[in-house]
């Protein structure tokens, strides 16, 4: 995958990568049939269940629920529904949701699992009450009928890459401290495979911690334990795994008066701010609205007994399904040398919401206007 896109669309351009990712472990259902959900063919007038993971990351109020409402909106004529409910962070509470949009008898379920693991059985479920799911974001394992996400591996590499090019000739002068998101996302385990593909031998890395919940208040508490273990004069980067956790981060590294380069990912808008002030190094733009449209085309689909040979190119494995029809979208390294050329051209911030009063004169600095 090109790592230097500029410019990722945001009208889907569902199937445009060819990308086949490779399995990753046995499968113990096979032969997954994406097009044969026991889904009556329906009109317009459908119903969406959308269940999201939490609500700390800004990302999936401010930009999922509502993209993916818009986009099922515009295909089904504003006939369609999206009934949504948000887990907050809570692997059974997400549960219970699932069982409330089976008993609601939702046509099609959108989940972004809070615990890909913890989820399978009530996917199951659906799948039993003819109620086909697709995996929003993170892999949900067990009967899923399609998945839509970005190149997680590729995200730690983007991230990993960043860091060393702020590093430079100075890479091993000192620790770094690797900040993984946490151990019920698959994504986290993948953004840090990523990472470590790219850091290792090139760095040292002093500390690493896989962060409860992805929560910043927790990965500030990590912070603050590495620099007392390691030394303020010792570390020299940190990699963290995402935004919010990245603010925590650099709360606990500005009151020891530490200022090195910090990864995240998920350009959100105090991210972004704090790349623009020089305080974060680098987010990963993941371009929201052709990850949500994509899984809106997908669900409208399957809940009308269509195809998804047009939308889904790709093929991945979970560890319980084999050959899960997917389409993976494209990552971007944000620094501030690129923000025109992402959030901004992309419409999800203005100009003005960035630079605020706070930061109108970094902005001024990195000609922002």
């Amino acid at each position: 995958m090109n790592t230097r896109m500029r410019r990722a669309a945001v009208a889907v351009a569902a199937g445009a990568m060819a990308v086949s990712l490779a399995a990753c472990g046995s499968a113990k259902e096979s032969g997954n049939d994406s097009d044969s959900t026991g889904t009556a063919a329906k009109g317009d007038a459908i119903k969406v269940g959308l269940l999201l993971p939490e609500n700390q990351t800004a990302r999936y109020e401010k930009f999922d629920q509502p993209l993916i409402e818009k986009k099922v909106k515009e295909l089904t004529n504003n006939k369609g529904e999206v009934v949504y409910a948000n887990a907050k962070q809570d692997a059974s509470t997400q549960n219970q949701q699932v069982d409330t949009m089976i008993t609601n008898k939702v046509d099609v379920l959108i989940v972004d699992a809070v615990d890909s693991k913890a989820i399978a059985g009530s996917v199951k479920k659906a799948k039993d009450a003819g109620i086909p799911v697709v995996a929003y974001d993170r892999l949900a394992e067990g009967p899923i009928d399609a998945y839509t996400s970005f190149d997680n591996e590729e995200v730690g590499r983007v991230q990993g890459e960043a860091l060393l090019k702020a590093l430079g000739s100075k890479a091993k002068d000192g620790e770094i401290v690797m900040m993984n998101g946490s151990v019920t996302d698959p994504n986290a385990a993948l953004f840090k495979k990523g990472a470590h593909s790219v850091l290792d031998g090139k760095v040292n890395i002093g500390k690493e911690y896989d962060t409860r919940e992805w929560k910043p208040e927790n990965a500030n508490a990590n912070m603050e334990g590495a620099i007392s273990a390691l030394g303020k004069n010792e570390i020299i980067g940190v990699y963290s795994a995402n935004d919010g956790m990245a603010g925590g981060i650099i709360t606990a590294l500005k009151a020891a008066g530490i200022s090195v380069p910090v990864t995240g990912q998920d350009a959100e808008l105090a991210g972004v701010q704090r790349i623009v002030a020089g305080e974060q190094y680098m987010s990963v733009y993941k371009p929201y609205p052709q990850e949500a449209e994509t899984a809106a085309e997908m669900a409208v689909a399957l809940a009308k007994g269509e195809k998804l040979d047009s939308i889904a190119k790709d093929s991945v494995d979970s560890p319980t399904t084999k050959g899960v029809k997917s389409s993976i979208i494209p990552v971007v390294s944000l620094t501030k040398d690129n923000i025109n050329d992402t959030v901004i051209k992309d419409g999800i911030y203005t100009v003005a919401e960035i630079c605020t009063a706070k930061y109108k004169a970094d902005c001024d600095k990195i000609g922002l206007k």
